[in-house]
């Protein structure tokens, strides 16, 4: 989900940007984004879906096929569900040096390389032999995949004007789940006819295609400064130590809320997402793999969700709308657990509706409080979002072998109602930007509590 943040100005690819001079020299007028609607605009947050699919439908590509590859290889569900957790722990370690090196060699080149590598690997892990081997081959992809989410927010910020940034960042996650709900979609009728390594192939088919339109549409920088042209640009008077500009991105109270809403929702999302394919498969309802891989169609809440909730935060306000979308997450799981169908699909869909809408609303949050160390702020927001996905969606698979369904989805409920009341904590009634700095911001857009 991170390639809409490469919204730019001049039309050149990748490679383009590489050799061209990312930014106008200090004395030039400051890049002031490329505004809502214009042809630079478009073609971002084109390029930023296509990072999307790339690194979404290649990263959960596993994940619809979790009650096969448990059967074919002879492990339980904890284990099958490894083939995601690791991938995501790789993403997680991964997004901190990527964003360090792209503070020397660009957004753009830097998201290219990754999408590219994971690709590779992903047209391999199919042909492991067992599950050791594919885990190994997962976790590296899921490393090369860091690169996007860990810079894709940075890379939008530097390039969308301001008053666009909240609306840029929900219609970039509403991407993302359009490529997590493809990867799943394509894996699982594949693996139907063909087996799960053939789904698994399939997806990182489409991974190639679209990183391939990644490349051929990503405005080249405009906004980007290299590392060591800021430190020198930088007045003495204001110069800071690195490291201690990056560690107030650690201190800051409001960003680590938003960290700690990351590593928790996301957890419990996963969790839900992995194990309720094995749950519909048991008795009662006893249904087939064909079936439960349409449960992800639920991923289309999100896609609406998530552009919905910029739009609501433009008048309500990201606190109030955050904090409303973490009830709507927590509500929707309490709805799964009795064994009433209709019941589990609304919970779903209520679920993932309010999921994105609070991710979506956060990972573009991190870009305008975090005054310094923009890309290592947005590292370590997608480092605690995707270490909950690996650690809480591994651990949540313990819990329901151990204690049955009910016990997940009531934790992770609990979990969520948790963490709404953290950000009501943590978040002031009004923003921390002031609309001075941001003339013609919409209420809400860029900063607004």
């Amino acid at each position: 989900m991170y390639w809409t943040h490469g919204l730019n100005g001049s039309y050149g690819g990748a490679v383009t940007a590489s050799r061209e001079a990312p930014t106008a020299p200090p004395s030039a007028q400051p890049w002031a984004g490329h505004a809502k609607g214009s042809r630079g605009y478009r073609r971002l947050l084109a390029a930023l879906a296509c990072a999307g699919v790339a690194t979404f439908a290649q990263l959960y590509s596993t994940q619809a096929l979790l009650p096969r590859l448990s059967g074919d290889l002879g492990v339980d569900a904890a284990q099958a569900a490894l083939t995601v957790s690791v991938a995501t722990l790789g993403l997680a370690v991964s997004v901190l040096p990527w964003s360090f090196a792209a503070d020397r060699v660009g957004r753009v080149p830097a998201m290219a390389a990754g999408v590219a590598t994971a690709t590779l690997l992903g047209l391999v892990a199919p042909f492991s032999p067992g599950i050791g081997l594919l885990v190994v081959l997962r976790c590296l992809e899921g490393v090369a995949l860091g690169a996007v989410p860990a810079l894709a927010v940075a890379y939008l910020t530097e390039e969308i004007s301001k008053a666009n940034t909240a609306v840029a960042a929900g219609t970039y996650v509403a991407g993302t789940t359009i490529g997590g709900l493809l990867g799943r979609l394509v894996a699982g009728p594949v693996a139907d006819v063909w087996g799960w390594r053939a789904g698994i192939f399939a997806v990182s088919v489409l991974g190639a295609v679209a990183a391939g339109g990644f490349i051929t549409l990503a405005p080249s920088q405009r906004g980007f400064v290299p590392a060591n042209r800021r430190a020198r640009a930088a007045q003495p008077a204001a110069a800071q130590p690195a490291a201690a500009r990056r560690a107030s991105s650690l201190l800051n109270r409001r960003l680590g809320a938003l960290y700690l809403q990351a590593f928790a929702l996301m957890g419990g999302f996963v969790a839900i997402y992995n194990f309720l394919g094995f749950r519909l498969e048991l008795p009662p309802f006893a249904l087939p793999a064909a079936f439960t891989s349409l449960l992800f169609l639920a991923y289309l809440s999100g896609t609406f969700s998530s552009g919905y909730a910029a739009r609501l935060s433009e008048r309500f306000g990201r606190r109030a709308v955050i904090i409303a979308s973490i009830g709507l997450m927590a509500a929707g799981v309490l709805l799964t657990i009795p064994d009433w169908l209709p019941s589990i699909l609304l919970g779903l869909i209520a679920l993932t509706a309010g999921f994105f809408g609070a991710h979506g609303l956060g990972s573009g949050w991190i870009g305008a409080l975090a005054t310094t160390g923009r890309a290592q702020a947005a590292a370590l927001y997608n480092l605690a979002y995707y270490a909950g996905s690996s650690l809480v969606g591994w651990l949540g698979g313990l819990v329901f072998q151990s204690y049955g369904w009910s016990w997940l989805a009531a934790g992770t409920g609990a979990v969520a109602l948790g963490t709404a009341a953290a950000a009501a904590v943590a978040h002031p009634a009004t923003g921390a930007v002031r609309r001075s700095a941001l003339p013609r911001a919409p209420r809400g857009a860029a900063g607004d509590g």
